[in-house]
């Protein structure tokens, strides 16, 4: 018995690493891509990205462009990237089919040549990851770098999917409420749900039971997204703040507050 466990171990071992696969769903069924398949395409091509928003410093990729992987895509499409921790990411098609200035790339990470660990985490970002170059040229946010991509789904967009977020009709177009709504689908609705809706499941809901302008005031708020580790001292802590303008500027985290506000007095029923 020791000695056909043993060979079965050994077997184990002689195998190549899975390839992993990433799901995609444009509405007209399932294409299912490996990363052998995806690093073996014509397109694929080594790309450098300075700055690159998970590792923090200069990568290196082999990547394939993002619009080849979705044909059939429209401008006023909107697709959902689903990451394996719970990560969702919301994208219009309309900055991936740009063909001026900023390019998307879906990273694949190689099972022969595994990516390092991300900081703090055991886990690299792969096996895919949504990668920008030049991303200034299109305002793309850090939250729409999602890695450890596990699908792509073309759907509705938020307000559609999601009416218990959205401002009611009588607040104005031009209110800082209805700014802060479009920044917080941007960045913290790719963690959170807000009345119990949304499709992210890495972080709290921001309205249930306790909306977080009701139990910190707003300038330990602001630090708080600025700097979660500014509240709470916790190494395993997995929000990442937004320090700097490039990333949230302090118009656009204001009008976040404003909607928050706004929210906690719309709470769905519960």
């Amino acid at each position: 018995m020791l000695m056909r466990w043993m060979c079965a171990l050994a077997l184990c071992l002689a195998l190549p690493a899975q390839a992993a696969q990433l799901k995609i769903d444009l509405g007209h069924g399932v294409t299912i891509l490996t990363t052998d398949q995806l690093l073996h395409r014509a397109d694929a091509r080594s790309v450098t990205i300075p700055g690159d928003v998970a590792y923090q410093r200069t990568m290196h990729y082999r990547a394939v462009p993002l619009r080849a992987l979705l044909p059939g895509l429209a401008p006023d499409d909107h697709l959902r990237f689903a990451a394996s921790d719970g990560f969702s990411a919301e994208i219009p098609a309309s900055a991936i089919l740009n063909r001026k200035g900023s390019q998307a790339w879906l990273a694949v990470e190689a099972t022969t040549a595994p990516w390092p660990a991300l900081p703090g985490n055991t886990r690299s970002a792969g096996p895919f990851y949504v990668v920008w170059t030049h991303p200034q040229a299109a305002h793309i946010g850090s939250e729409q770098w999602p890695y450890q991509l596990a699908s792509i789904r073309r759907m509705n967009g938020v307000d559609a999917r999601f009416p218990a977020i959205v401002p009611g009709a009588s607040v104005p177009k031009d209110s800082p409420v209805r700014r802060g709504f479009a920044v917080f689908k941007r960045t913290c609705f790719a963690c959170h749900t807000l009345n119990g809706e949304g499709d992210a499941t890495l972080g709290p809901d921001l309205n249930l039971p306790y909306n977080p302008t009701e139990y910190l005031r707003a300038d330990l708020l602001r630090a708080f997204i600025r700097n979660p580790q500014s509240l709470h001292r916790w190494p395993g802590a997995k929000m990442h703040g937004f320090p700097t303008q490039a990333s949230l500027s302090d118009a656009d985290l204001d009008a976040v507050l404003d909607y928050l506000r706004y929210m906690a007095k719309h709470k769905a029923a519960h």
